[in-house]
C-alpha cells in the first residue's frame, strides 16, 4: 500500500520550526508579565468583572503603568553601587565538649 506523504522543503520546515521557538518564547514573556500583575494587583487576578473589551484594556492598560511607575519608584539612581557594605565573616572558635 502506498500513502501520500507531504514532502516539505528543508527551508520550508526550518521556517516553521524557527517561527514555531520564536512564538514560544513569546508566549512565555507574556505569561510571565501577566503573572507579575496579577500577583500585584488584584483585579488582575481575578475573574473579568466586564464584559466591554474597552474596558478590560483600559483596566491592564492602567496596571502595566503602575507597575512601571512602582518599579522606577523603587529604584534608587542615585545611590553608587560601592556603598554596599559586606558584612565581616564572623570569627569561631571550635570548642570540644569533654563530657560526651
Amino acid at each position: 500500500m502506498v500513502y501520500a506523504c507531504t514532502n516539505y522543503s528543508r527551508s520550508t520546515w526550518s521556517q516553521k520550526k524557527l517561527f514555531a521557538m520564536k512564538q514560544e518564547a513569546c508566549r512565555k514573556d507574556v505569561e510571565r508579565a501577566f503573572g507579575v500583575l496579577q500577583s500585584r494587583f488584584a483585579i488582575v487576578a481575578g475573574p473579568a468583572r466586564f464584559r466591554h473589551k474597552h474596558i478590560l484594556h483600559d483596566i491592564m492598560t492602567t496596571c502595566i503603568i503602575m507597575h512601571n511607575m512602582i518599579i522606577v519608584d523603587e529604584r534608587d539612581v542615585t545611590a553608587s553601587i560601592e556603598d554596599h557594605m559586606e558584612t565581616p565573616t564572623p570569627e569561631v572558635e571550635m570548642v570540644l565538649d569533654e563530657n560526651t
